[in-house]
C-alpha cells in the first residue's frame, strides 16, 4: 500500500462545514438564548459573527494543511534540488565585412551583441561567444570532387536547403571539396591570397530517409575518414595547417580551422575545378584563391552530406554581458546576502570580487551552487541562477567575508555576470539580423543565421523538479541505469524526453552489443499543440546532441560506450467522416476533432496520460474514435482510415510502430476530415 494512503488527515473542513456546525450548535451551547435567537438566517447579526470565525478558521486550517507541502520543499533544499534555471538558445551567426574594406581580416570580439524580434515585440539579444577573425575574401565557388569529375554545388551551397555530398555519393580516396575565395575588385590583396587563419563553419544535412541523426560521444568518436586541406600554388597543391576539424571530417556540424600561409597562389587558369565562362551568363569566371579538403583515408558508412559551408560564422547565445556591478558591503556577520540586478544568470558566468581591506587588495571569491562542501576558511559563495541571489558563508560552511571600515557599502562588485535564456530565445532561421555592437570594417545590415536557432529553455517547473528529485535520489549524479541516462539528457539541456536503450549500438540494430547504450533525445518546443499538423516535430540539433553528450560523458561508467540519437518518426495522415448532431457546428467539430487528434499524436504531450506519444507506442484505432466521440457535437464516425509511411491500413486495424521503427514516434503530416450533418448523411447512406 502507498505511504500516501496511510497519511493521516488533520482536519478537512471547510467554511461551509464550520459554518453549518455552529448553526447546529446554537441551541446546544446557547440555550438561555433560544426564545431570542431563532434566526439563524444569513441575515442576523449572530450568524455574521459566525461567518467571520468560520472564514478564520477556514484559512488557519489551510495553512496547516500547507505544513506538508513546506516540509517537502525544505527536504527538496536539504538534498540539494533546486529549480534548473532557464537556459539560454544558440545559433550560428555570419557577418559580412563591409564594402571598401582595405584590411584582409576585421576583428569581431566575442560577446559581440547581435539582435532578433520577439513575438511580443521586445527586442532579443544574443552575445557570440568567442572572438573572430572575419576575413574580406568570400566563398564563391563550390566544387565537389568525386576523384573523377568536379561538379558545381555554388548554388546549392548558397540556398542551404537541399544537401550536396562534398566527395560524391561514393566517397574515393584524392575525392575532394574544392573552395574558391575571392577579394573585392581593386583590394590590395587581390592578387595576392594573405596569411591568415580561416574559419569555416559547416553545417551537415539530416541522413536520407528516417535515418535517425547519430552523435557519438567521447574520445571513441573518431573521425571515419582522413582529410589533408592543400592551397593551390599555381603549378601544385600545398599543405595547409589544419588546427581543428569539430566536423569528424563533415560527418557532423562544427567548424574547421585553417592555417594559410601568404601567397597561397593567385589561379589563373585552373582547369577542371570550374569553368573559365559562366555557362548561364557566358562571361569569365572571376580568378580564384582555391582551397580543398582532400580524402586520404576515408571508412565511411555513409557519404557525408552538407547543407552550406561558411566564413565569418560564429556561435552565439540569447545572453548579455554585464560587467562591474556593485552589490553592496559586507558587515562581517554570518550568512550575509546580496542581489544581482539582472536575471536569470548563465550558470558559471558570475564572477564576484571582494576587498575585505587587507594589504592582499580586493580577492575573487568562488562562485558555486551551494556551500555545504565548503571549508570554514574557504572564500566560496553561494548563488541562486535563477534569482540572482548571492549568500556568503556561516564561518562553518564557507568564510564569514569581514567588513571594511574604508569601503564599507561598495567592496562587494561582481566584475563579470551574463544573463538570459529561454524559450523565447528559439527564433527562427534568419531572424537574428540586426548588430548591436557596431564595428569598423563589418556591414551591419548584412547579419544573419542560416538556422533556427535552439536549446533555449524555460525554468523548470516545480512538478518537474518533485519528479526529478526521487529519480536523482537514485542515480546519485551516474549515469548507470536507463533511468540514469533518462535523467542526465533532461538536466543537460532543452530535452523534454528521452529513452535509454541498453545495448544498443546504432551501428548493429538488433543485435546486443556489451557496454553500448544509445539515447533517443527529443527537445522542448514549447510543450501543448497550438497549431494543425504539418509543422515539423521535434528534433535535437547537433549543439543538443553535443550538450547531452559532454554532460553524461562525466557521469558514465568507464567502458560504456555512448550514443546520442534524434528520435525517428513514422508519418501518419488520417482521413475521416464525422456525422455531427443538429445542435453542433460542424466547423467548429471539425476543428475540435482537428486538433483533439493532433494533441493525442503528439511526440510531447501526446498518448494516453498526456506525457508525449510513447517510444514504439501502437496506435489503437479504437482509442482514436474514442478521442473523436469525445468532441462535443460529435454523433457517429462512419469512416477512419490511417496513412502510416504512406501505406494505407485497412479501418479498424491497429497499427504496430515497433514493426515500423523501433522505438519510434510519430508525426502527423496530414488531417483530412469531413463533417456531415445528420441529415447529409442519411442521404450519403440512401
Amino acid at each position: 500500500m502507498p505511504l500516501a494512503d496511510s497519511n493521516p488527515l488533520i482536519d478537512d473542513r471547510r467554511f461551509d462545514d464550520i459554518v453549518a456546525e455552529v448553526r447546529a450548535r446554537i441551541a446546544r451551547y446557547t440555550p438561555e438564548w433560544q426564545p431570542v435567537w431563532s434566526d439563524v438566517n444569513d441575515s442576523d447579526p449572530g450568524i455574521t459573527l459566525a461567518q467571520v470565525f468560520a472564514w478564520l478558521s477556514d484559512m488557519l486550517l489551510h495553512r496547516m494543511g500547507r505544513v506538508p507541502e513546506l516540509n517537502y520543499l525544505k527536504f527538496l533544499e536539504l538534498i540539494g534540488i533546486e529549480l534548473l534555471p532557464a537556459q539560454p538558445a544558440s545559433a550560428e551567426v555570419s557577418f559580412a565585412v563591409a564594402d571598401g574594406t582595405t584590411a584582409a581580416t576585421v576583428s569581431v570580439p566575442a560577446r559581440t551583441q547581435v539582435g532578433a524580434s520577439s513575438d511580443d515585440g521586445t527586442p532579443l539579444v544574443f552575445e557570440s561567444t568567442r572572438a573572430l577573425t572575419a576575413v574580406t575574401c568570400t566563398l564563391q565557388s563550390v566544387q565537389a570532387f568525386d576523384a573523377a569529375q568536379y561538379r558545381d554545388r555554388t548554388s546549392l551551397n548558397t540556398d542551404a536547403r537541399d544537401g550536396w555530398f562534398p566527395f560524391g555519393e561514393l566517397p574515393r580516396l584524392d575525392g575532394a571539396l574544392v573552395l574558391g575565395f575571392g577579394f573585392p575588385a581593386g583590394h590590395p590583396n587581390e592578387l595576392s591570397f594573405p596569411a591568415l587563419v580561416l574559419d569555416l563553419a559547416v553545417w551537415t544535412a539530416a541522413p536520407p530517409g528516417n535515418v535517425p541523426r547519430v552523435y557519438q560521444c567521447g574520445s571513441a568518436a573518431n573521425a571515419p575518414a582522413k582529410l589533408q586541406w592543400e592551397a593551390w600554388t599555381g603549378t601544385l597543391w600545398a599543405p595547409v595547417d589544419q588546427l581543428s576539424d569539430e566536423t569528424q571530417a563533415f560527418t557532423r556540424a562544427g567548424h574547421v580551422l585553417l592555417r594559410v600561409s601568404a601567397g597561397a597562389g593567385f589561379v589563373r587558369d585552373f582547369v577542371g575545378a570550374y569553368d573559365a565562362v559562366d555557362p548561364v551568363t557566358g562571361s569569365a569566371r572571376p580568378k580564384l584563391f582555391w582551397l580543398r579538403a582532400r580524402l586520404v583515408t576515408a571508412q565511411y558508412e555513409r557519404a557525408p552530406k552538407l547543407l552550406a559551408v561558411r566564413t565569418n560564422t560564429v556561435p552565439v547565445e540569447q545572453a548579455q554581458t554585464v560587467e562591474r556591478e556593485l552589490l553592496g558591503g559586507t558587515d562581517g556577520s554570518r550568512i550575509q546576502r546580496w542581489q544581482l540586478e539582472n536575471t536569470p544568470v548563465i550558470r558559471g558566468s558570475a564572477t564576484i570580487q571582494i576587498d575585505d581591506g587587507s594589504r592582499d587588495g580586493p580577492q575573487v571569491w568562488a562562485v558555486g551552487d551551494d556551500l555545504l562542501g565548503a571549508g570554514r576558511d574557504e572564500e566560496k559563495l553561494q548563488i541562486d541562477w535563477t534569482s540572482g541571489s548571492v549568500i556568503a558563508g556561516d564561518g562553518d560552511n564557507g568564510a564569514i567575508p569581514v567588513a571594511n571600515p574604508n569601503n564599507p557599502d561598495a567592496n562587494v562588485i561582481a566584475l563579470r555576470y551574463r544573463y538570459g535564456g529561454g524559450q523565447r530565445g528559439n527564433v527562427a532561421a534568419k531572424a537574428i539580423n540586426a548588430l548591436l555592437s557596431p564595428l569598423d570594417g563589418l556591414d551591419a545590415g548584412k547579419v544573419e543565421n542560416l538556422f533556427a536557432a535552439s536549446g533555449g529553455r524555460d525554468e523548470e517547473r516545480l512538478d518537474d523538479a518533485k519528479k526529478r528529485a526521487r529519480q536523482s535520489l537514485r542515480s546519485r549524479e551516474r549515469a548507470v541505469t536507463p533511468d540514469d541516462f533518462e535523467l542526465l539528457a533532461q538536466q543537460a539541456g532543452n530535452v523534454k524526453r528521452a529513452k535509454a536503450l541498453p545495448l544498443a549500438h546504432p551501428q548493429f540494430p538488433g543485435v546486443p552489443v556489451p557496454g553500448a547504450v544509445t539515447l533517443i533525445v527529443v527537445p522542448d518546443d514549447g510543450g501543448a499543440f497550438t497549431g494543425l499538423t504539418v509543422a515539423a516535430p521535434p528534433m535535437p540539433s547537433e549543439g543538443l546532441l553535443r550538450t547531452v553528450c559532454e554532460y553524461i560523458e562525466a557521469r558514465r561508467l568507464l567502458g560504456t560506450e555512448l550514443f546520442v540519437i534524434a528520435p525517428r518518426y513514422v508519418t501518419v495522415a488520417i482521413t475521416a467522416q464525422v456525422v455531427v448532431r443538429d445542435d453542433a457546428s460542424p466547423a467548429t467539430v471539425r476543428i475540435a476533432v482537428e486538433a483533439a487528434l493532433a494533441a493525442y499524436l503528439h511526440p510531447l504531450t501526446g498518448g494516453d496520460d498526456g506525457s508525449g506519444w510513447p517510444f514504439g507506442g501502437s496506435i489503437r484505432y479504437s482509442k482514436l474514435v474514442q478521442r473523436v466521440f469525445g468532441v462535443p457535437g460529435v454523433d457517429s464516425v462512419p469512416q477512419l482510415v490511417l496513412t502510416v509511411d504512406d501505406d494505407e491500413r485497412p479501418e479498424c486495424r491497429d497499427v504496430t510502430i515497433a514493426t515500423i521503427a523501433a522505438n519510434g514516434l510519430l508525426q502527423l503530416t496530414g488531417l483530412d476530415i469531413q463533417t456531415l450533418t445528420l441529415r447529409e448523411a442519411a442521404e450519403a447512406q440512401a
